[in-house]
């Protein structure tokens, strides 16, 4: 709180709140997000110069000012809102951010001070369901049925609504990035970041996702064009809903694609998606591999499991689901599961991705076990272009490539000496 208000003075409180802080931790990571609170206060402190700012929480700020009269109180607000009108740099990328604000009156005294953050807190409530500013969320009772989220589909693909981002995977003994898995993204107009889980299966379920995949190809082998002019001539990979991989022409088109571009590509595809026309997907996976194109089993573990299905697939890579990684340090069985899934991978001459790395006791327990690639925040969340041509211009990967080699080399010491 600010100190006692001179005579004629008025002291506020107002509580900032980041209205799509759950958006942006699914963007952005948790770490960093629990880090953005720090940005926003910094960017209201130099608005509001005269004002004390302290956080207060992960995604809430405390601002106290004091004014002459009830009618200065507004363009206090309007100024803090103003502030975020232009995006905030996280990592090297902008993010645009809104506000939620709530204000109280009080005399400033010590005894009232916490009726004061009771009184903001309510005014922060009502500014919830007044003015949600900012908010990715669409209003309650308002879900958008199958068919307007298709139509709205349909015409992000050309209004360029839709985005990719890429995430990076580390090979631990080469201590390099070797490929970017490739995911896309959709900001609304109006309901602000749409995550894929909100939408593909929409696509999925009234065939939108045969555009959208070729969408998100042709984007990327542009991308991936930039990338080799920038010296960083690496696959990117791409995910691939098992209906397509029974669509003869939709798999015709792609292969043309890729032929026509010379791009290196891969494609990820959950085991179960073979189940449903085995022979078919199959048929058309070997077609890709045959020019090229790397196979990787996604999920593995996730979904009921078909050895006969697995040793079919022409796949070189198969990508540990991130449930068992998550749990690898604090379950007895996880690391069981995950040990033998390296082994056998290797067993059928198929290279180990773990995804959903997030900390570095997982990432020295994955390289004792033998695993190949590692994908996740700890190494770096999806980023646009630009951030991850900087992220690999810097070589941010190779403190994290440190960690994983130091358990190796203590390892291989002990052996030495018997």
């Amino acid at each position: 709180m600010l100190d006692a208000p001179r005579a004629g003075q008025r002291v506020h409180l107002a509580l900032v709140e980041i209205a799509q802080f759950a958006a942006l931790r699914r963007m952005v990571g948790v770490q960093r997000a629990d880090l953005l609170v720090l940005d926003v206060a910094e960017r209201i402190a130099s608005a509001v110069s005269k004002a004390r700012v302290e956080t207060v929480g992960r995604n809430l700020v405390e601002v106290s000012f004091t004014t002459h009269s009830p009618a200065d109180v507004e363009p206090v607000v309007a100024t803090i809102h103003a502030a975020f009108d232009q995006p905030v740099c996280i990592d090297g990328e902008f993010h645009s951010i809104g506000v939620t604000i709530g204000v109280a009156e009080g005399p400033g005294t010590e005894s009232c001070a916490v009726l004061l953050v009771e009184e903001a807190e309510a005014a922060l409530i009502n500014a919830r369901r007044r003015d949600p500013h900012g908010s990715t969320q669409a209003p309650a009772g308002s879900s958008p049925d199958v068919a307007q989220i298709s139509r709205e589909l349909q015409e992000a693909v050309g209004r360029d609504e839709l985005f990719v981002q890429y995430q990076p995977k580390l090979h631990l003994r080469r201590q390099q990035i070797v490929s970017v898995e490739a995911l896309i993204r959709w900001l609304h107009p109006t309901r602000g970041l749409v995550l894929p889980n909100d939408f593909i299966p929409v696509a999925e379920q009234t065939g939108d996702i045969s555009d959208i995949t070729l969408w998100t190809i042709k984007r990327v082998i542009a991308d991936q064009r930039v990338m080799i002019r920038n010296g960083h001539p690496m696959p990117v990979f791409i995910n691939m809903a098992g209906q397509l991989l029974s669509d003869t022409p939709f798999i015709d088109e792609v292969i043309a694609l890729i032929e026509s571009s010379g791009a290196r590509l891969g494609v990820e595809i959950t085991e179960t998606s073979v189940i449903r026309d085995p022979q078919g997907a199959i048929k058309h996976l070997e077609r890709l591999a045959a020019i090229g194109v790397v196979v990787t089993i996604d999920d593995y573990g996730a979904g009921l499991s078909s050895l006969a299905y697995l040793k079919q697939l022409p796949a070189s890579e198969l990508k540990i689901d991130k449930l068992f990684v998550t749990q690898l340090t604090s379950s007895h069985r996880d690391p069981l599961i995950v040990r033998s899934t390296i082994d056998l991978a290797h067993a059928l001459e198929m290279e180990v991705v773990a995804e959903g790395v997030e900390t570095a006791a997982s990432l020295a327990l994955l390289s004792v076990m033998g695993c190949d690639m590692v994908q996740g925040y700890l190494v770096s969340r999806p980023l646009a272009l630009e951030a991850l041509l900087a992220f690999l211009r810097d070589e941010r990967h190779l403190a994290v490539a440190g960690e994983a080699r130091s358990p190796l080399e203590r390892l291989a010491a002990v052996r030495a000496r018997g």
